[in-house]
């Protein structure tokens, strides 16, 4: 009988899939009814349904694995697409920045949880960390912005240590506790020391690049771009720095050795493995990562305060590595673009949207365990994991 499932995938699968993808969520983030927003929804929701009984979710997968690297090229191809679309549109552009950093700062938490298995609730923190240390430095010390982004990184993975002995010590709920009750006592403490400016937060100076300041619009072509434009190329550049840089991890002895520390920490002592040298390379590595997220959001945003980094945003963060797939950088991005933009369009679940990120995350515990995109078996071929 006649299967979809076994129907060749090639390059123009990927191109077709990926143009449907851009004009649905052009479509989706131009709608400004709630009624029409809930028909994109409903619409959207239909056709992967659709699409999974037919089995042709199947075939797109596919394609998507066999053409990784035209797959890479077509996302990239997609964002600026997006950014072309939405030029002169602060909101939607200001969404798309939102969508980057947050998938780089999910990345970090990725090479903790899902290369390494340590597990780290306090996410949003080292966030923080590299937002208000990018702050502090430009606004005191004169540092420049582009300097300030690693050392951002930076002052995230050195705060880290301050966490490395509870957490080599401890494991599972434990070891979530003491990450837990870090990212509440960072909480209490930028609110009462005047140096972060308290509750209220403090301003955050714009980027600049070779000196030129990416709070300004400008003009290009005969059309006007907003200046998160800018923001959103420079985000988008990180993204892929960051997603290659981690896909390369994931595929060397660096990432082998990881996954023999997540698998079976008792299995893989015996046979040589530093336990405690990959989850320190692994806590510090992920903290870098998100630090320097915190570092750009911060500049984007241009004003920060505790608020931004609180543990409900730890558990944001973790919820959409639940939602995408545990271990898998493209599920990252997927779930990222799901749990960011559809509360900010759907206005009406603004004030119950941590309900609803915890009712999905039982969901996919109950229903999908492995996530949307479940990572696959670790190959050194290619191929998406």
């Amino acid at each position: 009988m006649f299967s979809l499932r076994n129907t060749p995938a090639g390059p123009l699968t990927c191109v077709l899939t990926a143009v449907g993808i851009t004009v649905f969520l052009a479509l989706f983030l131009m709608a400004e009814e709630q009624t029409t927003i809930l028909l994109y929804l409903g619409v959207g929701l239909f056709m992967l349904l659709g699409l999974k009984v037919s089995g042709l979710l199947d075939v797109l997968l596919q394609a998507a694995r066999q053409n990784e690297s035209l797959w890479t090229r077509l996302m990239l191809g997609m964002s600026l697409a997006l950014i072309l679309i939405f030029h002169d549109d602060h909101y939607s552009l200001f969404l798309l920045g939102t969508i980057m950093t947050y998938s780089i700062a999910v990345l970090g938490l990725n090479v903790q949880l899902g290369y390494a298995g340590v597990i780290n609730f306090s996410a949003a923190s080292f966030f923080g960390v590299g937002g208000y240390t990018a702050a502090l430095l430009m606004a005191n010390a004169g540092v420049p912005s582009l300097l300030a982004l690693p050392l951002g990184g930076v002052a995230s993975a050195l705060t880290g240590c301050i966490l490395l002995l509870p957490v080599l010590r401890t494991s599972g709920h434990y070891a979530a506790l003491v990450t837990m009750a870090f990212a509440l006592l960072f909480r209490v403490f930028l609110e009462v020391c005047p140096w972060f400016g308290g509750p209220q937060g403090i301003p955050v100076e714009g980027l600049n690049v070779l000196g030129a300041s990416f709070m300004n619009d400008m003009r290009i072509g005969g059309l006007d771009f907003s200046f998160y434009a800018k923001y959103d190329l420079f985000a988008l550049l990180m993204l892929c720095l960051t997603f290659g840089f981690i896909r390369r991890l994931e595929r060397s002895w660096f990432g082998l050795s990881m996954d023999a520390v997540r698998g079976d920490e008792v299995a893989s002592a015996c046979f040589g493995v530093s336990i405690a040298r990959w989850k320190i390379t692994a806590f510090t590595m992920g903290n870098f990562i998100s630090g320097m997220a915190g570092a750009f959001y911060a500049m984007m945003l241009a004003y920060i305060s505790p608020a931004n980094f609180s543990f409900a945003d730890s558990l944001l963060f973790l919820s959409i590595l639940l939602l995408g797939g545990i271990g898998n950088s493209w599920g990252v991005l997927v779930a990222t673009a799901f749990v960011v933009a559809l509360p900010e369009k759907f206005q009406v679940i603004q004030e119950y949207r941590y309900l609803i990120y915890s009712s999905i995350v039982l969901l996919m515990i109950i229903f999908r365990p492995a996530g949307l995109l479940p990572r696959r078996v670790r190959s050194y071929t290619g191929g998406m994991a």
